[in-house]
């Protein structure tokens, strides 16, 4: 097999990589207090929802996934070139990882970062394939769960009929789960163990289920930032013009076929299970690929208009200290929301002034902080935890 690493690269920052984490923290804190905080509005506020529904929930998600995935696969490449363990300090940062995520689920009911951690194995297992076959993997990833609805579907239909499949999909969207129920419920109460013990109940059931072990977007974004690393996107995207242009395209292209052309794809001919992953693109046409557009767009600004980089600090003070931010803000944002906090709601105009002011908390935080420290708290511990030693915190004086 042809030796495909990621080259090896100084161990000077990409700016560029803090700018667009910090751009998705931004668009994640949107999303949150859209999905957590926001009360039902109608007229011109309507569309403030239909803005973030559309052009920034999912792509705010996939930037941050797609950021991981480079994030990964930039630090394979270090240990590789430093001759270090890569397999034992790889597993011990996703081990790591997996602890935050657990805290994140249990005490705040943010579940991504421990699936981070489950779906990054595999990275280590394909970093060496070629560019065709990670893509395959990627290709197979976002459709595997609409393959299975697909081949579950068309085994009911074979056996029951259209009508009789049909039947049996609207009974399982009509029953319903019991541990979410239980969870709504104990997130509208006022006793925190009480949430505890649901979140627990509800993590437990997502982590034993089978579907938590079909691949997915996340997967695929990984190796999609894993690909982007090994061809130099990122640090280098002029001499990349033309690929990050198309992939541009691709995103923009996805994201318009999913609101324009997918719903009106005749599926009636097929029962409602095969007929909504039809619909859906089966997960490969998607509306959250857009965020290909967003990161492409950033990346070609900051390389042909430099001045922009100083414009955008606030956002890479932020991405720097991605990790950290990301568990303030959830923390912020279940206190808010739950009822044993705030249980605070506002009216659609104002999710853009509490998500611009827990943003720029943290950018205050983050640049009050770097100025005296090498690292955020919480990457200085997943660091620690990493090397199995405290490592070097406070700036030289």
């Amino acid at each position: 097999m042809p030796r495909t690493d990621v080259p090896a690269r100084p161990h000077e920052r990409v700016r560029s990589l803090d700018i667009l984490r910090g751009l998705a923290l931004l668009g994640m804190i949107l999303v949150h207090v859209h999905q957590h905080l926001e009360q039902p509005a109608t007229g011109l506020e309507d569309l403030i929802s239909w803005f973030i529904w559309i052009g920034v929930e999912q792509k705010s998600w996939a930037t941050f996934a797609f950021l991981f995935g480079v994030g990964f696969a930039l630090q394979l490449g270090r240990m590789e070139a430093k001759g270090a363990p890569v397999t034992s300090l790889y597993l011990r940062r996703l081990l790591a990882l997996a602890v935050f995520g657990i805290f994140a689920y249990a005490l705040f009911g943010f579940r991504i970062l421990l699936d981070y951690a489950f779906w990054g194995v595999p990275l280590l297992l394909i970093r060496r394939w070629s560019t065709r076959s990670l893509l395959v993997a990627a290709v197979v990833s976002v459709s595997a769960l609409s393959v299975i609805d697909i081949a579950s579907g068309s085994y009911e239909w074979a056996t029951l009929g259209r009508e009789g499949a049909n039947a049996a999909a609207e009974a399982r969207g009509a029953t319903p789960n019991p541990i979410r129920s239980a969870l709504k419920a104990a997130e509208a109460q006022p006793s925190y163990p009480v949430l505890l013990a649901a979140r627990l109940q509800a993590m437990r059931a997502d982590y034993l289920s089978w579907s938590f072990l079909i691949p997915g977007a996340n997967l695929a974004l990984f190796i999609l930032g894993l690909l982007a690393y090994r061809k130099r996107l990122i640090d280098a995207p002029k001499r990349h013009l033309r690929s990050i242009v198309v992939i541009m395209a691709l995103g923009f292209l996805s994201w318009a076929a999913s609101w324009l052309v997918l719903p009106h794809v005749p599926t009636g001919f097929v029962p409602l299970r095969i007929g909504n992953r039809l619909s859906q693109g089966l997960g490969i046409v998607s509306d959250q690929w857009l965020a290909f557009t967003y990161i492409g767009g950033i990346l070609l600004l900051l390389a042909y208009r430099p001045a922009w980089e100083q414009r955008l600090e606030a956002f890479g003070w932020a991405g720097r200290m991605a990790l950290t931010n990301y568990l303030l803000q959830i923390a912020v944002l279940d206190v808010l929301s739950s009822g044993y906090g705030v249980a605070l709601r506002v009216r659609p105009a104002m999710v853009l002034v509490v998500s611009g002011l827990i943003f720029a908390a943290e950018v205050a935080f983050s640049r009050f902080w770097l100025a005296r420290y090498r690292m955020g708290p919480a990457e200085w511990l997943w660091r620690s935890l990493t090397y199995r030693k405290l490592q070097p915190m406070r700036r030289a004086a």
